[in-house]
């Protein structure tokens, strides 16, 4: 079927989950001939492939061949990551002057906190979906109810993800979200790229820009201080384009404290406007990424916690920085931290956000 001057994607069977609910893939494709797919769990991404200058598709996303090895994975590959993306600290917030306890599943240097929703976040749910289109995109819009307590967050939460891949090589994300109660909402997508192709090796080389003059400094537990610092004269400054591995081995203890990049850069902290976040060219491949979103900021991930027990698609284990992130996002800790820009959502409210990563190329 069509709408839109597009063919609407079909589900297919991609596995099933131990209690035997059925897991679904999607398959988007322009006319260009990039083509991306998804599945109904976690709402996550199995692949994506782009041209590089010459032409030639590569998958540029890290991930796996089956459903079990995502069941079995705690890399968060290509998911949807919430009700709150990121770390709470200790596990806890306040919110309209009652308390909330969540489980704290991370603790850097044995500081616990809550990470990316909980033991079960959004990233472990089957989603229902549908396909969708549009007149330069095919999409799939994903649909998930977070009930009052899920996780320890208050209020039936409504949530809708649908992902587009556009005639201009662009996978576009809307969110969408409402609430009966007063909760924290912070969504992100959890996709790790190697610009080269997955399985090729780290992303060291990969060069950076971040549109982003200040980032928020976090304690040895990867939590906010609360401070946004300027990023001049650090080795977080990517300002102008920067391999992602010139400084990565600094001696600063925010590079430390991470062993290399986690840290949330500040781009957008009173605009919704869709404002460009990031750009990342690899050389080898002439494969450009540029990050456009509405969040006011964007976590950048080196893949640290990679430890090469994962293999992915092309049979190659995923080793330390096989792989990047750039999470759009409100800032972590965000429910405890009052001078950050709020991700409460109230009844009566919607939350909508956007995220597009847009694939060029460039000239050796």
């Amino acid at each position: 079927m069509s709408a839109g001057g597009m063919i609407v994607p079909e589900p297919e069977f991609f596995g099933l989950m131990p209690d035997g609910t059925v897991v679904d893939s999607f398959t988007l494709t322009n006319r260009h001939g990039s083509r991306m797919r998804v599945m109904t769990y976690g709402a996550a991404v199995l692949s994506l492939e782009v041209p590089d200058r010459s032409g030639n598709l590569a998958d540029v996303l890290l991930g796996f061949r089956t459903l079990d090895e995502y069941l079995s994975s705690a890399g968060f590959h290509g998911t949807v990551a919430g009700r709150v993306a990121n770390r709470i600290a200790h596990g806890r917030f306040c919110l309209d002057g009652e308390s909330y306890d969540l489980a704290a599943n991370n603790e850097p240097a044995g500081i616990p906190c809550a990470l990316h929703g909980g033991l079960k976040g959004f990233d472990k749910a089957v989603w229902q979906a549908e396909g969708v289109s549009r007149e330069d995109a095919q999409g799939v819009r994903f649909r998930h109810l977070s009930p009052d307590g899920d996780e320890g967050y208050p209020g039936n939460l409504q949530v809708h993800v649908t992902y587009w891949l556009t005639e201009n090589h662009e996978w576009q994300i809307d969110y969408e979200a409402v609430t009966d109660m007063p909760t924290p909402v912070n969504l992100t997508q959890h996709a790790y790229f190697n610009l080269k192709g997955e399985g090729d090796g780290d992303v060291l080389d990969h060069h950076l820009t971040l549109n982003a003059a200040s980032f928020t400094p976090v304690n040895e537990g990867l939590i906010p201080t609360g401070e946004m610092r300027p990023v001049a004269g650090t080795s977080l400054d990517f300002s102008t384009a920067m391999p992602i591995g010139d400084r990565i081995e600094a001696d600063d203890e925010h590079l430390k404290f991470a062993n290399g990049y986690d840290h949330n850069f500040v781009i957008n902290p009173s605009n919704e406007a869709l404002t460009l976040a990031a750009r990342v060219a690899e050389p080898k491949s002439g494969r450009v990424m540029e990050v456009l979103t509405t969040e006011p900021g964007v976590q950048f991930y080196t893949g640290n916690f990679l430890t090469g027990s994962d293999t992915g698609k092309s049979g190659r284990p995923y080793h330390f920085r096989n792989g990047f992130c750039l999470e759009t996002q409100h800032f972590p800790d965000s429910p405890n931290q009052p001078t950050f820009p709020s991700c409460i959502l109230r009844p009566g409210e919607t939350l909508r956000s956007t995220t597009i990563y847009r694939f060029t190329t460039q000239e050796a």
